[in-house]
C-alpha cells in the first residue's frame, strides 16, 4: 500500500492535540513522542493538551515529566477533579487551545498520529471545516485503506451494525459515525460540544450528524485501527442498548 508524501503546507499557529486520559500512564510517553516525532518530521508546529480526569495509576506524574522533555509550551497538563466524560473533556481542553485547528484522539494507541498530516493536508486542500478518520473506506489518491486490527468478531460485528444502522436512518454522509479520530475548526469543535446532549458512544455520532445538519464540510482519510495495548476496552450489552436508542433520539430530534 502506497503513501501519500506531499509537504504539509505550514501555518502560523500550532496544531492543537487534545488527549483525554483516565490511567494511560503506560501509553502517554509513547503517543505523545510519536505526536511530536510526526509533527516534526511534517514541520509542524503543535501542543498536546492532556486532560487527565484525576487518574489514580499516575498519568498526570508522567505527563509532568513529558513536560520537563518537551517544555510545558508543547505538553500542557490540565487535569480535572474527576471522570466528567468526554465531551466536557474537549471543552476543558478548547480553553487552552491557541491554534485554529484541534485533533481529538484516544491515547490509547487506537489512533495512530502518522494519519494526522493527512488530516491536516486534505483540510487545507479542500478548506474543510471537519476532517473525520474512518475504519471503512479506501482512498486511491491517499494511498490509504481502512481498517480494524485486533478486535474479536462479535465487536466488529457490532461496530459495523452500529454504523450500518445509524448511516441508514440518518444518512450523514461519512461512512465511519462512531470513531474519534478527527480535526476540527475550533470554532466548530466549540459549536458542536455546545449543542450535544449525547453521552458515551453516541456522543461521537452525534457530532457528525449535527455538523451535516448546520452545514459543515467534512472530509474523510481513511485510518487504521488498533485496539488498546494496555487497560482495558468495555463495550457491553448495555452501551449497544443505549447507542439504538442514540440513534432513535437523533433521528426524531435532528
Amino acid at each position: 500500500m502506497g503513501s501519500f508524501t506531499a509537504p504539509v503546507p505550514s501555518s502560523s499557529t500550532p496544531d492543537n492535540v487534545i488527549l483525554p486520559t483516565y490511567n494511560e500512564r503506560k501509553n502517554l510517553p509513547i503517543i505523545v513522542w510519536l505526536i511530536a516525532k510526526t509533527f516534526t518530521e511534517n514541520n509542524l508546529d503543535w501542543e498536546v493538551i492532556v486532560v487527565d480526569d484525576a487518574s489514580p495509576d499516575g498519568t498526570q506524574e508522567v505527563a509532568k515529566q513529558l513536560q520537563g522533555v518537551y517544555g510545558e509550551d508543547r505538553v500542557i497538563l490540565k487535569p480535572r477533579a474527576g471522570k466528567l466524560g468526554l465531551g466536557t473533556a474537549y471543552v476543558h481542553g478548547l480553553r487552552f487551545c491557541t491554534g485554529n485547528f484541534v485533533i481529538i484522539m484516544d491515547a490509547d494507541f487506537s489512533h495512530h498520529p502518522k494519519f494526522i498530516p493527512h488530516f491536516i493536508r486534505l483540510q487545507r486542500q479542500h478548506n474543510l471545516d471537519i476532517v473525520t478518520g474512518t475504519r471503512y473506506a479506501t482512498s486511491r489518491s491517499l494511498g490509504l485503506e481502512g481498517g480494524v486490527y485486533g478486535w474479536d468478531l462479535k465487536r466488529a460485528l457490532i461496530s459495523r451494525g452500529a454504523n450500518f444502522l445509524a448511516s441508514t436512518v440518518l444518512r450523514p454522509g461519512v461512512t465511519d459515525l462512531t470513531g474519534s479520530f478527527r480535526l476540527y475548526r475550533r470554532p466548530v469543535l466549540a459549536s458542536l460540544i455546545e449543542q450535544c446532549t449525547s453521552k458515551g458512544y453516541v456522543f461521537q455520532m452525534e457530532m457528525m450528524v449535527r455538523a451535516r445538519a448546520l452545514g459543515f464540510s467534512v472530509g474523510e482519510v481513511p485510518i487504521t485501527f488498533v485496539d488498546r495495548l494496555f487497560g482495558d476496552s468495555k463495550l457491553g450489552g448495555s452501551e449497544v442498548v443505549g447507542y439504538a436508542k442514540g440513534v432513535w433520539g437523533l433521528w426524531t430530534a435532528v
